[in-house]
């Protein structure tokens, strides 16, 4: 269960790290780049999301 906390903190680190780069770095980044940064903090929360159901449930087991 530790491993498992510790990639959803990995994760949730990871895509805000994306999308704050993206944000940052608006006028040096073309759209293209900045739309796959963002794209990849969206993989990375939505991963961590699916992480968190799973650490729920086994809470609840």
């Amino acid at each position: 269960m530790e491993a498992l906390e510790e990639k959803i903190k990995a994760l949730g680190k990871k895509a805000a790290m994306l999308s704050n780069e993206a944000v940052r770095n608006r006028n040096v980044l073309s759209r293209k780049e900045r739309l796959d940064l963002m794209r990849q903090a969206r993989d990375a929360s939505r991963e961590c999301q699916a992480l968190i159901q799973e650490l729920k449930r086994q809470q609840a087991a």
